[in-house]
């Protein structure tokens, strides 16, 4: 009796080990076994299978350990796919670009310089917010297009570059715009005038020199009394280049009309100095 009440508890305690180890996952299993065959041939299984970060969490143990060998660079290829997999595009931006540098003849190269733009793509915000991301995935994807000029991805780099660079120029324009609605006309006028510049493709080039026009003349009108030549003769000039450049414009008589009246400004005060020189 007395070798039954001790050994029951024995029995108990095994079977409850029994049960935790079952009840442990394979995940853990595997993670915890130090069998690096075993971890990098499960790190890969676990990437087919959609389990990103259990592949991750395997190929972060074996990485370090695999430097200098053959097994290191698909193994370091997989992991930085597995940061971009779980959306995390600014590791996956740094570990193909790091892929890159440290295989440079690797054969995974070409996919690994195109993922590192393709990331910064994936953080390109709505159009009215910053876009330094935007600008840093044109860069990657004008520097892939320019290093592997034959290769089938090139027409896509330029497709997402041209939607980006579309929404890049949407958000100069919101912002000159927005400096014309508050006043500022000036910088409005700068700002189209940048939008001009740096966008010479675009579609919307009539209306941006509309507003252009207009900005210079309200500008003008609103100056102090020194300035007014100079800006309506600024207007004028804008104007006058609209007008050859659109002649069936929706806004031409508006132009016309704008052009009119900055050349009757213009002789005003032309007159108004020559009599004051007069005196």
């Amino acid at each position: 009796m007395l070798m039954k009440s001790r050994f029951f508890p024995l029995l108990v305690t095994g079977i409850l080990m029994f049960s935790l180890y079952a009840c442990k996952s394979e995940f853990e299993r595997v993670r915890s076994s130090g069998d690096n065959t075993l971890l990098y041939k499960k790190s890969f299984e676990y990437y087919e299978n959609g389990d990103y970060l259990k592949a991750q969490t395997l190929f972060e143990l074996i990485i370090s350990g695999l430097r200098g060998k053959v097994e290191a660079e698909k193994v370091y290829f997989y992991y930085a796919y597995t940061h971009y997999q779980l959306g995390k595009y600014i590791s996956s931006n740094y570990y193909f670009k790091n892929f890159s540098n440290t295989f440079p003849n690797s054969q995974y190269r070409e996919e690994a310089d195109y993922m590192a733009a393709y990331s910064n793509y994936q953080m390109s915000p709505n159009f009215r917010l910053d876009q330094t991301y935007s600008s840093k995935a044109i860069d990657g994807f004008q520097l892939f297009v320019n290093t592997y000029p034959t290769s089938p991805r090139v027409e896509k780099c330029n497709l997402l570059i041209d939607e980006m660079r579309r929404k890049m120029e949407r958000k100069a324009v919101d912002e000159a715009t927005l400096y014309f609605d508050l006043r500022q006309y000036q910088a409005a006028n700068r700002s189209f005038e940048n939008v001009l510049r740096d966008y010479p493709e675009t579609t919307n080039a009539e209306k941006i020199r509309y507003m252009q026009v207009k900005s210079s003349y309200l500008l003008a009108i609103n100056s102090i009394y020194e300035k007014k030549q100079e800006r309506f003769e600024e207007a004028e000039k804008y104007a006058g280049l609209f007008l050859g450049r659109y002649k069936k414009s929706e806004y031409r008589k508006e132009v016309q009309s704008i052009k009119k009246t900055a050349v009757k400004e213009i002789r005003t005060l032309t007159d108004k100095q020559l009599k004051a020189s007069k005196q």
